[in-house]
């Protein structure tokens, strides 16, 4: 047994049997190791930010860590963003970082860097194994930190030497944390406060929104207290069955009005909602003027448990509302997000997974799928684009048996375009749809908001994917995805329907002009 060889053997006695690779010349001996742990499935992604959100998708499923293999400091870099998003998704992640051997290091390689610096930033914990006998344990307390409530990404540095060098130490099988049991001195005052307040809100981040948690506040929500969550949460529980809370607008003068009156917001596994960013003369802080903030439970305690015991005190009734499913009718004419998100909420099956970075096309489209079918929504929790067809790969990873449904923007879909080529290799069950406006849409929007005015012809050219325009049937087809454009609401339907009904992978081009 070589480190490498202790490494793998380590991971797949802990759980972790999913890797997303982009390997370079230091991580060949991890890469012939594969061949010796049969539990281990190896994904081949030919970016690291496919990688990195695979394992972030993949993660958010299973709450179990995937690991990512990348190159080098360069290699994790490329990886950066989703791993903020999974970051500020909370999901369990290991990444294998591949680095010169030990004495190598001395000589400033062309590929050497500071790993250590570049993964501080999204990482709770991140150790070099510079030694073949510390590879095992140090696998195994990579582990166990991303596993720490409420779960996040750790880093283990591989020099090459150690990774090649003999060793009998494997690392052992750690324990999963579990979350903290709810204060009942929390839930007592939150009880209290809420029954003193005119107008409460109960605020649910990303460890709010599982199948329990929802539950438990559709029966506060039935006792008279409005329910919204985080306006981006990792994974929620949606459809048919389920009780369905607002969403926190995205704009923060929209999100303001909306609180307009609320005296009382319970922070439910989230902090004090804040602008995504500032802007002239607008307020930074989503909490309005005279409002008071309690929270309920941190993101480390059981939320659902937490929700159950204030329902209680509340006397909240035993069950809550929830959705029936109500398929809209037939969508005819123009091609809009609208009229995309009826046809998605009428033939998305039960148990589909929606990985989101429709960007400006996906608020109608989660508006339209509230009384879709029971299904898992996944949304943008860092706002770094370019999530939405790695998420995809490792959901589909994760839960083969499922349809998953990828939303992009034009613009995000090109940031990690190489995905398709992984979902066609590893023949997954995923339906991309891109929404080809050919602009940067969010950005003409955001250029007004912030006082920019009116782009003239320089800004314009930064705005504009028009010129030339992508093909996307093509690059589908030339990364192995069979693909579609469509121009009308019929035909999206008609393609929809298709879609859901036989499996994937397939990409839908919607040109929306």
């Amino acid at each position: 047994m070589n480190g490498a060889d202790a490494l793998i053997t380590t991971l797949a006695d802990n759980g972790v049997t999913a890797c997303f690779a982009n390997p370079g010349t230091s991580e060949m001996q991890f890469v012939a190791a594969l061949d010796r742990e049969p539990r281990m499935r190896s994904v081949l992604c030919l970016f690291e930010g496919v990688a990195t959100g695979a394992a972030d998708g993949y993660g958010r499923m299973t709450g179990t860590p995937a690991c990512t293999l990348l190159h080098l400091g360069p290699g994790y870099a490329n990886g950066a963003a989703n791993l903020h998003n999974a970051r500020r998704a909370f999901t369990p992640v290991v990444n294998i970082i591949g680095d010169h051997a030990v004495g190598h290091r001395q000589y400033d390689a062309p590929l050497n860097s500071d790993i250590a610096a570049l993964a501080a930033p999204n990482s709770l914990w991140i150790k070099s194994a510079d030694s073949a006998d510390a590879v095992g344990p140090l696998a195994a307390e990579a582990v166990a930190a991303s596993l720490g409530a409420p779960g996040g990404g750790a880093c283990l540095i591989l020099p090459a030497d150690s990774a090649w060098n003999a060793t009998a130490v494997a690392g052992p099988v750690v324990g999963r944390p579990r979350f903290g049991v709810p204060d009942p001195v929390a839930v007592a005052a939150a009880a209290k406060a809420v029954k003193a307040a005119a107008k409460p809100v109960l605020l649910l981040g990303s460890g709010a929104c599982g199948e329990a948690a929802i539950a438990a506040a559709g029966r506060i929500a039935a006792a008279g207290v409005r329910v919204l969550t985080d306006t981006f949460t990792a994974r929620q529980a949606r459809g048919e069955g389920r009780f369905r809370p607002d969403k926190l607008p995205y704009f923060g003068e929209q999100a303001l009005k909306d609180l307009e009156g609320v005296d009382l917001m319970v922070l439910v596994a989230t902090t004090e909602p804040v602008a995504f960013f500032a802007y002239p003369d607008r307020p930074s802080v989503l909490v309005p003027d005279g409002c008071a903030t309690l929270t309920l439970s941190d993101r480390s305690t059981d939320a659902a448990a937490a929700l159950e015991a204030l329902a209680e005190l509340l006397g909240a009734p035993a069950t809550g509302a929830v959705e029936s499913y109500a398929p809209p009718p037939a969508p005819a004419g123009k091609l809009d997000a609208w009229v995309m998100g009826a046809a998605i909420a009428r033939h998305m099956p039960a148990g589909a997974i929606v990985s989101d970075d429709a960007v400006t096309a996906g608020l109608p489209i989660f508006t339209q799928t509230r009384n879709a079918r029971a299904h898992d929504w996944l949304s943008l929790t860092g706002g770094a684009i370019g999530q939405g067809i790695p998420l995809a790969i490792g959901a589909a990873v994760a839960c083969p048996d499922r349809k998953v449904l990828s939303l992009n923007g034009d613009g995000a879909a090109m940031y990690t375009v190489q995905g398709l080529w992984t979902i066609a290799r590893e023949r997954l069950d995923v339906t991309v749809v891109v929404f080809a406006n050919h602009a940067y849409r969010i950005l003409g929007i955001e250029m007004g908001r912030t006082g920019g005015g009116e782009p003239g012809p320089a800004a314009s050219r930064l705005l504009d994917l028009g010129d030339p325009r992508i093909d996307w049937v093509s690059v589908a087809s030339g990364l192995g995805v069979a693909a579609e454009r469509v121009e009308t609401a019929e035909a999206f339907d008609e393609a929809m329907a298709r879609a859901m009904r036989e499996p994937g992978p397939r990409l839908i081009e919607a040109a929306m002009r």
